[in-house]
């Protein structure tokens, strides 16, 4: 069955997706899954609304102490490569927290799309390099950059529910990532990070869905 691609299916939230079991993991036929990505869109687009409307004065304490928690729980990490992002669209802006990393010690690096469907790269960030701008205008380190993997993944969410499940923007670009990497021997530890609003008791996650290891929400 192919994967449905959230943002090309359109149309509004099915009025009975509540009576579907929440451990379901599987797409049970082509119709359940025009529904659950019908959902998962109307779902989307309440909740970065929700997240645009956070006053930056509201958010960036909230940063503070998603990235203060971040510290307690990885610890030391001089040696390790973590993968960051650029903030869009309202997400915690960390940028402060990894230039902290990199004076202690740690590499840290951007994920880079380079085709549509396909998993992300990450590319070598020291904070010096001028950035180029990448798809939807979202700076990312230049080719010259080194391709790195990394030992840890910070990544936004949009929503993230109680069974470790990210929602994202639909591209799927994350989930293809995840598996890509822990298909391979070097699994990283991934961390979503997001605001206390954007739990959810679902995402209705499906076959292609990668859960994430852990979360930090905090109120904004």
């Amino acid at each position: 069955m192919a994967r449905p691609e959230d943002d090309d299916s359109g149309g509004e939230p099915p009025c009975f997706l509540h009576e579907l079991d929440p451990a379901v993991s599987g797409i049970v036929d082509e119709e359940t899954a025009r529904d659950v990505a019908r959902w998962r869109k109307g779902e989307r687009a309440r909740l970065l609304a929700l997240r645009q409307a956070v006053p930056v004065a509201s958010r960036s304490p909230a940063d503070a102490a998603i990235a203060a928690e971040l510290t307690d729980r990885l610890g030391d990490t001089k040696g390790l490569t973590v993968a960051l992002y650029w903030p869009f669209k309202g997400e915690p802006d960390l940028r402060g927290w990894a230039a902290g990393l990199r004076a202690g010690g740690t590499r840290t690096c951007l994920p880079v799309v380079v085709a549509k469907a396909a998993p992300l790269i990450f590319r070598d960030w020291t904070g010096a390099e001028k950035l180029e701008r990448g798809v939807w205008n979202i700076p990312i380190p230049p080719e010259i950059a080194a391709e790195v993997i990394p030992d840890v993944v910070i990544s936004p969410v949009v929503g993230f529910d109680r069974e470790n499940y990210r929602l994202g923007y639909g591209g799927g670009f994350y989930d293809r990532t995840l598996a890509k990497l822990r298909s391979q021997s070097h699994r990283p530890r991934v961390i979503g990070v997001g605001y206390a609003f954007q739990r959810i008791a679902t995402i209705f996650p499906q076959p292609y869905d990668v859960a994430l290891d852990e979360a930090i929400l905090t109120d904004p």
